[in-house]
């Protein structure tokens, strides 16, 4: 897959392409991947048949815990967003 150039360096999951939801950076920060926990967990239970038991197991001791420099991939787990219209 190829990425916009200001995401050079980025590191990415081997295999994993299609968890990637975004491009994240933080003021003074390289930028890094973002990556969706539930695709991870999804992946790992379609293309290595795993359980979810299993695959989330897997995921917390083989990804999560990784630390490649400034330039780590985030782990997005969930997304909680509450929108006001202004009205109560």
């Amino acid at each position: 897959m190829t990425w916009p150039e200001y995401a050079e360096g980025a590191v990415t999951l081997e295999g994993l392409d299609d968890a990637i939801i975004g491009i994240g950076r933080q003021w003074g920060s390289k930028p890094c991947m973002i990556y969706s926990v539930k695709k991870i967990i999804d992946i790992l239970v379609k293309r290595d048949e795993m359980n979810p038991d299993d695959a989330l197991e897997y995921y917390e001791f083989n990804i999560m815990q990784l630390y490649a420099g400034e330039q780590t991939p985030v782990m997005m787990e969930g997304v909680v967003m509450e929108v006001s219209d202004g009205v109560e």
